[in-house]
């Protein structure tokens, strides 16, 4: 018999990205970050090596995603991670504040309609620190609005929009970014 285990990897509110082959994409009726019933009914406990979440923790107050934090601590493996990816609260585009503002911009059906809470990342690392995550970040904006990318890899979890990935922030000028971290078990 074979004892080798597939890695478990999922990405957590997919929408129409599908662009992490091999993961199992999973949409909020699928896998809900705050009904740890969910999670109990697809995987056992620190069986998880990877989660990834694009533009999804922002749906969630600073609680929520506290608490979200701390049920996918219980799933991951050690030495597991969270690839988390939200609207950057230090980009310096006033535009682009207003679209990604708490409640949106306009109209109910609006995709940032349900945001609750915009994080720059200080606010985004003491979320997953006080969780337990040790922090590494990847893309992100400083409060002087200066831009900061480490050297990451889309093998451990493509974030399509990133200044990485995304086409409309290839060249000199971000124009859609994402802070982006990786939140990981120890």
């Amino acid at each position: 018999m074979n004892n080798i285990q597939k890695e478990i990897k999922v990405v957590i509110g997919a929408g129409e990205y599908h662009n992490n082959p091999g993961w199992l994409h999973t949409q909020e009726e699928d896998l809900n970050l705050l009904d740890e019933t969910t999670w109990q009914n697809m995987f056992e406990e620190s069986s998880i090596s990877a989660i990834l979440a694009e533009h999804v923790w922002e749906h969630l107050t600073y609680e929520e995603g506290l608490q979200a934090a701390k049920i996918c601590m219980k799933y991951l493996k050690p030495s597991g991670y969270i690839r988390c990816a939200v609207p950057d609260g230090n980009f310096p585009d006033e535009d682009y504040q207003r679209i990604v503002q708490i409640g949106g911009p306009g109209p109910a059906d609006h995709p940032a309609a349900s945001h609750k809470i915009v994080y720059n990342y200080r606010l985004l690392m003491e979320l997953f620190e006080t969780a337990g995550f040790e922090v590494r970040l990847l893309e992100y904006f400083d409060q002087r609005g200066d831009f900061h990318q480490s050297d990451w890899d889309g093998s451990d979890g493509v974030i399509f929009r990133s200044k990485k990935f995304d086409p409309r922030n290839q060249g000199e000028r971000v124009a859609v970014p994402s802070l982006i971290l990786d939140a990981i078990k120890y």
